[in-house]
């Protein structure tokens, strides 16, 4: 483990102001977050929180929010939303860690990962892939960085990354996210994925209006909703017709 456990000091947080209205942050000023396993997911609705509390553990350990991997810098400074500012995370001992030093691993953010990871392309930075990525499609392109990147340890950071992904790629995916635990790395991962979420071993922490909550991967609503789709898709599809009427 790298990151244990992460707080918000109640004294900083305004929670009639977004993003401290948001259930699952209030809920976090209230008990704090701990994490039990190297690889945790992040799964809720649209607006529950997920890519905030991505983005801001990420300003919080140090990785520019734009994405890619830590320890550099870009030519402009990006502000720190008001939830990075005031997180404090609580990584393990340097013993326990090994050399692994704050601010060393990655964000893959969805808004901005294909221009990260052409500029990073176009500019031959290790471990971005021997392929440039202009002769491949969105999805390899992903896989090759991910694959690249993820063999360094660090704290593996990564908002909805199964969206430019087949089902296919998805499962080799999971291969990376296991073998990157092997190197010593550690991954918070927000994600829509049902395929994602059922990776061995991994933590899921459910957002919603109710805040947030550790469950189990077949108790999740996303599993749910898409069991029911996928065996009747026609009950789903009728009450959209039914609305548009």
């Amino acid at each position: 483990m790298i990151l244990e456990a992460l707080r918000i000091p109640s004294s900083a947080a305004v929670r009639s102001e977004w993003p401290f209205s948001i259930p699952g942050v209030r809920q976090i000023v209230d008990e704090g977050l701990h994490f039990e396993s190297s690889i945790t997911f992040l799964v809720g609705e649209n607006g529950s929180g997920k890519s905030t509390l991505v983005e801001a553990i990420a300003e919080a350990y140090g990785i520019d929010v734009r994405g890619g991997h830590g320890g550099r810098r870009y030519g402009t400074a990006e502000p720190i939303s008001p939830l990075g500012k005031v997180m404090e995370l609580r990584l393990a001992p340097r013993s326990e860690r090994g050399w692994i030093r704050k601010g060393e691993g990655f964000l893959l953010r969805s808004e901005t990962a294909f221009g990260v990871f052409q500029f990073m392309s176009d500019k031959g930075v290790s471990g971005y892939g021997e392929t440039h990525l202009g002769r491949l499609s969105h999805g390899e392109g992903y896989l090759q960085v991910l694959n690249g990147r993820f063999k360094e340890p660090g704290l593996l950071l990564m908002d909805e990354p199964e969206a430019p992904l087949s089902f296919q790629s998805c499962l080799a995916l999971i291969r990376v996210l296991k073998e990157s635990v092997t190197y010593g790395s550690q991954i918070i991962c927000a994600t829509h994925s049902p395929i994602l979420a059922a990776t061995p071993g991994a933590m899921i922490i459910e957002l919603s209006e109710s805040g947030l909550r550790r469950v189990e991967w077949d108790e999740l609503e996303m599993v749910d909703h898409w069991r029911h789709y996928l065996d009747r898709p026609g009950s789903y599809l009728r009450h959209l017709e039914d609305e548009d009427q």
